[in-house]
């Protein structure tokens, strides 16, 4: 019988402290913008010191993106853990949209979208950063493809796949945000979104569904060739003689 290790006092500890300024930021950003507040009011309102704040955030935009990167990154991991021979957009549209329909149709589901659009319309500096959230797990999309395929790390076919992929994700997540913006919710929302978005990864599965499938033989070539010594050569030196 598999049984979860517990939580040692410590961990308990640095995830309540995480939990407490992250509601704390949360009250003051809803009442005043993020823009209009500091981490040292954060600091204050959780009743920590500012060193404790960035000991767990190192941003003040972590404050609201951790979420979103943490999804991101079990995204990459799915895909890095599919089985063998499923193409890429098998794997992505799985982790995309499973679970979405009952998680979407919750009113704290929708309540939570709410608070986060209004947040994100409002600051450049959130939207800013939500782009650079998205650039960079593209980024590592296209390094984990390329790689898989035995590619070069910077492949552009790897690298167009992977924006295609994190472009639709974005997509999706921006019509959420606008539905529940709108007053949609429930079953209307969730059933509404997952539709669109069958359609959106419909339309990429026609390009896509024959690319990347995973092989795992091609990672270790790739592996194999990094992992060789380099070999230097010396410009072979003509004497004045040897020139006409």
């Amino acid at each position: 019988m598999n049984t979860v290790p517990a939580i040692g006092l410590r961990e308990r500890k640095r995830l309540q402290t995480r939990q407490l300024i992250q509601l704390a930021a949360q009250r003051l950003f809803e009442e005043r913008g993020f823009d209009a507040v500091s981490v040292a009011e954060i600091a204050r309102a959780a009743d920590f010191s500012e060193m404790t704040v960035f000991n767990h955030f190192s941003t003040k935009e972590d404050l609201v993106f951790t979420g979103m990167e943490s999804f991101d990154d079990r995204l990459l991991e799915a895909i890095r853990q599919r089985p063998e021979g499923e193409p890429a957009i098998a794997a992505f549209r799985r982790a995309v949209l499973g679970g979405t329909e009952h998680q979407l149709a919750t009113p704290e589901a929708a309540a939570a979208i709410g608070r986060a659009a209004r947040l994100i319309s409002n600051s450049r500096a959130l939207q800013n950063r939500e782009r650079e959230v998205v650039a960079r797990h593209a980024e590592a999309l296209a390094h984990l493809l390329a790689e898989e395929a035995g590619r070069p790390e910077h492949d552009l076919e790897a690298a167009a796949v992977a924006n295609a992929l994190m472009s639709t994700h974005a997509a999706l997540v921006a019509l959420v945000r606008t539905q529940v913006l709108a007053g949609v919710a429930g079953d209307a929302l969730a059933a509404g979104v997952r539709a669109q978005a069958r359609r959106a990864f419909a339309r990429l599965e026609a390009g896509l569904a024959h690319y990347g499938p995973r092989n795992p033989k091609a990672r270790r070539r790739v592996a194999a060739i990094r992992d060789l010594p380099q070999v230097t050569t010396k410009p072979i030196e003509v004497s004045q003689e040897g020139k006409s």
